[in-house]
């Protein structure tokens, strides 16, 4: 008899369910509240305002009933921040005048560096992915147990990279390749408490997911083929961007075209199509984690999602033409506002004299309106994109997710807590610890 048949019961329990139970108008009051301390306090409380938002979404989050918890320390964040800006302010500083000095003492030009010392932030912002990923895992507990993430974070990097090249050596036709063996390293190295997590299946089967793309690739191809070759939209021996542009300005003064145009409408196959990619992109980047939770397992457990790409997409459509319509508008209406504290002569530069608008304020006054509402602009779309966005992904993504294999479950044991001297520090110097 082998250990498994001695571990594990011959028959496992009903599978478990998550459900997600935070409620928007709640989400909306603390993102506002969190948002507003964040700017009053020059960005300081936002290390804050990151652990008060993940305890919520967490919170709401409950496999089988009993809630996540999150259990970072802000203090924990903001010195860790310290910590890796004065890091890498040392690491950059040092790499980038060394760079400058090779580029300008062998090819007597700083271009070479420029791209040298890009090129040396790479690694380090696919170090922090994983790093940013390893503490929030462990700062995460479902039934009192923690998660876990191995040390690995450069081994990430230079994998990382190296995916990278040979996804654009191959036009991106290898782009599934990359995903599926990135998302394999950290799996691979991710567990509950005692239970490491594994990720089968293959790269292959993330294909089906990039099927939108590739369709929309295809069609703006084929239309590009049969618009200016097949059967060309401008019909002319001789075509040349002069001439193109000379048509296109004669066709909106309401005259004839300088070339012969047959069948223009035709050309809205383009904008079709970039929408189709943008749908495409969008469907591949959710559907491929369904397929790749599918595949995800321990020991007695297994995961399922019924996650809907549409589903998906319609969420981001919506949502961020909210968030981005308010951000739009209260530009507009700070452009207006600048011409009523300051005057029009603040946007021609010039003194326009009697035609100033300015209202009878003093300076300073007009700067502070200014400002506090520029800020409550981008405060407010911050607000707007977690309540349309982020709410309603996590609750699709939590709703669809199930445990069909759990009786491995009772057999976790607890594993011992992973300190971190920067805690997502990199991260947040690197502008990759905004989200969620």
């Amino acid at each position: 008899m082998t250990d498994a048949a001695l571990t594990f019961p011959t028959a496992e329990p009903e599978g478990l369910q998550v459900a997600f139970v935070g409620k928007r108008g709640a989400l909306f009051w603390l993102a506002f509240k969190t948002g507003f301390w964040t700017i009053l306090t020059l960005g300081f409380y936002r290390f804050w305002m990151k652990t008060r938002m993940r305890r919520w979404y967490w919170s709401a989050i409950r496999p089988g009933g009993h809630p996540m918890e999150y259990v970072g320390d802000p203090l924990e964040k903001l010195l860790g921040f310290f910590i890796a800006v004065v890091i890498l302010t040392f690491y950059l500083g040092i790499v980038n005048l060394l760079l400058m000095f090779v580029s300008f003492s062998v090819f007597s030009s700083a271009s070479l560096g420029y791209l040298a010392s890009f090129a040396g932030v790479i690694p380090l912002w696919f170090y922090a992915r994983y790093r940013a990923r390893r503490y929030v895992l462990a700062r995460t507990r479902w039934r009192g147990v923690r998660f876990g993430l191995e040390k690995g974070a450069w081994g990430y990097a230079w994998r990382a990279c190296l995916h990278w090249m040979v996804t654009i050596a191959s036009l991106g036709v290898l782009w599934p390749r990359m995903t599926f063996w990135l998302e394999k390293y950290v799996t691979d190295r991710t567990y509950f408490g005692s239970a490491r997590l594994h990720q089968g299946g293959g790269w292959t089967m993330l294909y089906r997911a990039a099927v939108p793309f590739a369709v929309s690739l295809l069609v703006l191809g084929t239309g590009a083929l049969w618009l200016f070759w097949i059967d060309p939209v401008v019909v002319s021996a001789d075509i040349t961007l002069e001439g193109v542009t000379r048509s296109f300005d004669e066709m909106m003064d309401g005259g004839a075209p300088a070339m012969p145009v047959v069948g223009i409408e035709r050309l809205l196959i383009f904008p079709l199509g970039f929408l189709g990619l943008i749908y495409g992109a969008i469907h591949y980047r959710f559907v491929s984690r369904r397929i790749l939770a599918d595949h995800k397992s321990s020991e007695g457990i297994s995961l399922a999602s019924r996650l809907s790409g549409p589903r998906v997409v319609s969420i981001y459509v919506l949502g961020n033409f909210i968030a981005y319509l308010v951000l739009v508008l209260g530009v507009v209406a700070l452009v207006l506002g600048a011409i009523g504290t300051f005057g029009a002569g603040v946007l021609l530069g010039v003194d326009v004299g009697p035609l100033s608008l300015g209202w009878d304020l003093p300076q300073g006054l007009g700067i502070a309106m200014f400002a506090m509402f520029y800020l409550t602009i981008f405060l407010m779309w911050n607000v707007l994109y977690n309540t349309f966005v982020t709410y309603p992904l996590m609750r699709h993504m939590a709703n669809t997710l199930s445990l069909p294999t759990r009786y491995g479950l009772r057999y976790v044991s607890q594993r011992a807590r992973d300190e971190f001297a920067e805690a997502e520090g990199f991260a947040e110097a690197l502008d990759l610890g905004a989200a969620i």
